[in-house]
C-alpha cells in the first residue's frame, strides 16, 4: 500500500521515478522496488526524504484504505485538494 501511494502521489506531481529517486538520494531502482511493493518495508529515514520530495506529511505515505476509513477528515480533504488540481 505504501508503494501504490507513492505511486499515485509521485504521478499526480507529475514526476518520473528518476528525478524523485535523484531529489531524495536513493536509487531509481530501489525507488521502484518500493512503488511496486517489492520492497514493503523502507526504513523511516527513505520514507521521510521520499515524503520530502513529494511535499506531503510522512502520514500520508503511511495510508491505508483503512487508515482511510477511521480518518474521514483527511480522506475529504485528500479529495478536496485533488477538484482543486481538476
Amino acid at each position: 500500500m505504501i508503494g501504490e501511494n507513492i505511486h499515485d502521489i509521485r504521478k499526480r506531481r507529475g514526476l518520473t521515478l528518476s528525478e524523485v529517486a535523484e531529489r531524495a538520494g536513493i536509487s531509481k531502482s530501489y525507488l521502484s522496488n518500493i512503488e511496486r511493493n517489492l520492497h514493503q518495508n523502507p526504513s523511516l529515514r527513505v520514507m521521510e526524504k521520499i515524503a520530502s520530495v513529494l511535499n506531503v506529511e510522512l502520514k500520508v505515505l503511511l495510508m491505508t484504505e483503512k487508515n482511510h476509513e477511521t480518518c474521514p477528515l483527511d480522506k475529504e480533504w485528500l479529495e478536496f485538494v485533488r477538484e482543486l488540481k481538476k
